[in-house]
C-alpha cells in the first residue's frame, strides 16, 4: 500500500470522490500542515493554525497509480483559487499536495507543469506542494461523512452533484480508453 495526502477544500467532498475509486483502500479525513499538535475541527476552522483540511489515502499502486490520483485531484476541485473552494473560504481550504516521497513530489510538479502548458485552467494553478508532516485524523463525525449523511442538505446539494459529475466524466473517459 502507498499513501497520498491531498487538500482540495472541504474534506467531506474530497473524501466522497476518492472513496469510489478502484484501488483506493481507505480515505481518512484529517488535518496537516500546521503547528498545533492534535488539532480539532474547532481549532482549525478559524484558519490561523496553519492546518489544511486533507484526506489521507491508502491505495494499491498495482490497481491505481499516484499519477491517476493526481489527475482525479485536479479534476475535482479548483486549483486556481487561493484559500477557497466554493463557499469554503480560508487557508484551511487551500489546494495542497503533501508528498510522501521524492517521486510523489516530482510527479506533482510534472502534472502542474503539464496542466499549465496545456492551459487546462484559465488562471494560474496555486496548488502548494509540501512535504507530508504529521497527519491528525479528524473527529469521528467527519469520517465517511457523505456515506453516513447523504440525505443532509450539504451532501444532497454540494457533494452529490460533484460526485455525479465526476462519475459521469470518469465513465466517459474509461469508455474512450477502452474503445481506442
Amino acid at each position: 500500500m502507498q499513501t497520498a495526502t491531498f487538500g482540495g477544500g472541504c474534506f467531506w467532498c474530497t473524501e466522497a470522490v476518492f472513496q469510489v475509486l478502484n484501488g483506493v483502500e481507505s480515505v481518512t479525513s484529517g488535518y496537516m500542515g500546521g503547528l498545533l499538535k492534535h488539532p480539532t475541527y474547532m481549532e482549525i476552522s478559524n484558519g490561523d493554525t496553519g492546518h489544511a483540511e486533507v484526506i489521507q489515502i491508502e491505495f494499491d499502486e498495482k490497481i491505481i497509480s499516484y499519477n491517476d490520483l493526481l489527475l482525479v485531484f485536479f479534476k475535482t476541485h479548483t486549483p486556481t483559487f487561493l484559500n477557497r473552494q466554493g463557499n469554503d473560504i480560508g487557508p484551511q481550504y487551500r489546494s495542497v499536495i503533501y508528498y510522501h516521497s521524492s517521486e510523489q513530489k516530482l510527479l506533482a510538479k510534472q502534472i502542474i507543469e503539464k496542466l499549465t502548458n496545456e492551459r487546462v485552467f484559465k488562471k494560474p494553478i496555486v496548488t502548494e506542494i509540501c512535504f507530508a508532516t504529521d497527519f491528525y485524523e479528524a473527529e469521528d463525525y467527519h469520517q465517511n461523512y457523505f456515506i453516513k449523511n447523504a440525505g443532509k442538505p450539504y451532501c444532497a446539494f454540494v457533494i452529490q452533484p460533484k460526485l455525479d459529475k465526476f462519475i459521469l466524466e470518469f465513465n466517459k473517459m474509461i469508455k474512450s480508453e477502452l474503445s481506442s
